[in-house]
């Protein structure tokens, strides 16, 4: 073979389905990351949620994970990817639009928006136009969506009224449009999204948001918690013990976590590019590191290696390392996984315990400490610590760096950017549950609470009983002959010893 003259299968328009602009290895890595991502929900935190909680409560929350995948989708393609990465309504907000045509689908990726422009008007940095087609960018961008109303969810386990979260009813009120889930989405994370990610007022400041720490983590750290405030706590029973009925499952739910993660930091939304490695490679780093400090501490203070608490300790390093995944260098890493492994130790093993406010919000999981304190901790930690030639590689306002590097600018890019995000999650998640709560519960009825997932599903995920559950004969199909072996009580309800 000559040596100018290139390979067959690496020239364009080979096939009609090769068009000269499509690099199949981008394709093929941002189809995988997007796998790997859309793993970590379904089925990680399906399992994680599943097992991580009291028995009662396994079907409820493996089932709030895997609808909100599922509804997230059909908004996603019907109107939410281009009100987030599409043309401009508002500083903060893309025009809405479905993305289900072929024609739109099969063509070149394109973000519109996002063309850098100096002050002089001449451009900065081109527009954002990788090598795979733009049905590549809708599913990496939607799996990023659904996992982070997956998030929130874990806030709210064990009480949130179903038809709240789902959107279903038929009724002459539209409760379909009143459900957490499509408005959450369209009035909070897409502002989100457009702001940082899809050419925004944030984004073209030079706020610094690699792979999710503000857009997803910090928001649904900080929704989470606001809704669950709204929505009010578990039963009191449920507080004072709430142990997971399946540890073993829950470590397999977070092993599919972790190793997700490549897809979630080293899928870079323009190419397979050379910051994506970094970003694997930091984000084992950061997770491996956060995972045993948050371990020592538990063994300093409280004598013993908690295993969920290692799987806490992980997440946060996660989430910390997610802002600048492939913006700092590893020695950074470590440094972020040493702070996400201790400050989120404490605010929520020393803060929680003594704070009024967080000790009456009932946050389920724990999703404030874990996600928005991690989320905003790596924000500022790449304020701090972004490397010159890394940012080059993803950022579009040049000469972007970290205050440790000399621009201390950044640092102060990065607390403005988080305080938008706390703040518009806190107002538009209020104004959400208080719109739902006109139509609807927000919680469970009593009997709901007390009884749990065969009252809400008519399914259980074990059959087995204990913990002083009560089961009603009347309205959840079991039957048996014998039944001196149940302790009526004055309610109705049997009590199963």
């Amino acid at each position: 073979m000559a040596a100018n003259v290139i390979p067959l299968a690496y020239q364009g328009n080979t096939s009609a389905a090769v068009p000269d602009w499509l690099n199949k290895g981008d394709n093929a890595w941002q189809m995988i990351s997007a796998t790997l991502v859309g793993l970590q929900s379904v089925p990680g935190l399906v399992i994680l949620y599943g097992s991580i909680v009291k028995k009662k409560w396994a079907v409820n929350s493996a089932f709030m994970a895997l609808y909100a995948f599922a509804a997230v989708l059909i908004c996603w393609v019907s109107w939410a990817y281009k009100m987030s990465f599409g043309d401009k309504l508002l500083p903060f907000w893309g025009k809405a639009g479905p993305a289900l045509g072929q024609k739109f689908l099969v063509r070149q990726a394109r973000l519109p928006e996002t063309t850098q422009f100096y002050s002089n008007g001449e451009v900065e940095t081109a527009i954002i136009a990788p090598f795979y087609p733009m049905a590549s960018m809708v599913y990496f961008q939607f799996v990023f969506a659904a996992i982070t109303l997956i998030l929130i969810a874990g806030s709210l386990l064990g009480r949130m009224n179903i038809k709240a979260w789902m959107a279903f009813e038929i009724s002459p009120i539209p409760r379909d449009l009143s459900a957490f889930v499509p408005l959450w989405l369209t009035f909070s994370y897409i502002v989100g999204a457009f702001s940082l990610w899809g050419g925004g007022f944030l984004f073209h400041w030079g706020v610094m948001d690699y792979s999710g720490g503000y857009v997803i983590h910090l928001s649904s750290g900080i929704a989470g918690f606001t809704a669950a405030y709204w929505v009010g706590p578990r039963s009191k029973k449920d507080r004072e013990r709430f142990p997971p009925n399946n540890v073993l499952l829950m470590l397999a739910g977070a092993g599919l976590l972790w190793m997700g993660w490549a897809g979630f930091n080293g899928g870079d939304p323009y190419s397979a590019n050379i910051d994506s490695s970094m970003a694997v490679l930091n984000t084992n780093i950061c997770a491996a590191t956060s995972l045993l400090v948050w371990t020592c501490l538990d063994v300093i203070f409280f004598k013993k290696p908690s295993v969920i608490g290692a799987v806490q300790g992980m997440i946060t390093g996660l989430v910390c390392i997610t802002p600048g995944a492939g913006l700092v260098q590893g020695w950074a890493a470590i440094i972020m996984g040493v702070l996400s492994g201790s400050i989120p130790w404490f605010t929520m093993m020393i803060i929680h315990k003594r704070s009024t406010l967080l000790q009456k919000v009932d946050d389920t999981l724990g999703v404030f400490h874990t996600h928005a304190v991690a989320g905003l901790l790596g924000g500022i930690g790449t304020g701090l610590f972004a490397e010159p030639e890394l940012c080059t590689l993803f950022l579009p306002v040049t000469n972007s760096m970290g205050a440790v590097y000399g621009d201390g600018m950044q640092l102060v890019k990065q607390i403005v950017g988080a305080s938008f995000i706390i703040g518009w999650n806190v107002v538009v998640t209020t104004i959400i549950c208080l719109v739902i709560r006109l139509v609807m519960p927000l919680r469970m009825s009593e009997e709901q609470l007390l009884i749990g997932d065969d009252a809400v599903h008519g399914e259980e995920a074990y059959a087995l009983w204990g913990d002083g559950e009560k089961y009603d004969l009347s309205k959840h199909g079991w039957y048996s002959e014998d039944h001196t072996s149940h302790d009526k009580t004055s309610s109705g309800a049997t009590q199963l010893v």
